[in-house]
């Protein structure tokens, strides 16, 4: 700042001394020998505006934002050379919603569309009814990563979804009556289960496909729970199906960590793929606790 009201002020003086008709020389020499009449300068902070401006914005050493500094000139009998420093301006923007992260599809029908042929029109509403309860049934779910998609479950709509995945069973399957009424019930019943949410909700979601709820089996049509429940009950019956083998020896290797002793006995399968270690089942022979590990 000071380096540029420094030039700033020579130039003025070098621009009156042409006008005035004084030599540069001249004028140096009687400013040397007559200091005291020099003219007065001043450096003052000021908010008011200026008749002559100019502006330099530069960069601060450690990232700040940048300050406009403005040198201005009064036409008075004093001229006095001011250096004033502008205040930043800060820039408050009205606070607005995040953007939902839900994309937006197409607007929402108002009714369903339906096609004058009754037995498909009876397919659409029971579906549509089945497809507007996913959003209550979301929202008292009682897991929280369910009860978290509440607002992409709200903004698809159960009538489009109904009529996509009829007219997708009807172009496949052909009509209800048909050759394939045992499939068109079997998705039916899976879609309207009151215990059987999840599936409901993974087709309003589009995470399966109309097109692919021809070809998708009963076991990935049961909800969250019913799966679990599958999966222990193919273990249980994996245990159960070796102990009508014939009795094999008790090993030391394995401790129970139900009762602690380690009269055990144990058998390998290949459960996984061929280059994956075989899974190891161990059973206590004397609480009959049994548990497995790779």
């Amino acid at each position: 700042m000071a380096t540029d009201l420094l030039g700033y002020w020579k130039k003025v003086v070098i621009e009156e001394g042409k006008k005035n008709g004084t030599p540069e020389n001249n004028r140096s020499s009687n400013s040397a020998a007559r200091p005291e009449k020099a003219q007065p300068m001043k450096v003052e902070k000021n908010s008011a505006p200026a008749s002559v401006k100019s502006e330099k914005r530069e960069v601060g050493v450690r990232g700040q934002k940048p300050e406009s500094i403005k040198v201005e000139q009064n036409d008075s009998k004093n001229q006095a050379v001011k250096a004033e420093k502008a205040p930043k301006e800060v820039t408050r923007t009205p606070d607005t919603k995040k953007p939902s992260s839900v994309p937006k599809g197409p607007p929402k029908l108002t009714s369903l569309v339906k096609c004058n042929d009754a037995t498909r029109d009876k397919i659409r509403e029971l579906l549509a009814d089945a497809f507007s309860k996913v959003s209550e049934e979301t929202s008292i779910d009682d897991r929280e990563e369910v009860r978290n998609i509440l607002d992409e479950v709200d903004a698809r709509d159960p009538f489009r979804v109904a009529v996509t995945v009829e007219s997708a069973l009807f172009e496949r399957l052909g009509r209800s009556t048909g050759a394939h009424k045992a499939k068109y019930r079997s998705i039916m019943f899976n879609l309207r289960a009151d215990n059987n949410t999840d599936f409901r909700r993974r087709v309003l979601l589009g995470q399966v496909t109309p097109e692919r709820l021809v070809d998708i089996s009963p076991e990935e049509m049961a909800s969250d729970a019913r799966k679990l429940e599958n999966k222990q009950i193919k273990e249980k019956a994996l245990f159960d199906c070796e102990r009508g083998g014939p009795p094999k020896a008790t090993t030391d290797q394995f401790k129970c960590g139900r009762c602690g002793q380690r009269k055990t006995t144990y058998y390998q399968l290949q459960t996984r793929s061929a280059d994956e270690p075989m899974t190891t089942f161990v059973t206590c022979v004397n609480c009959n606790n049994h548990w497995k590990f790779c």
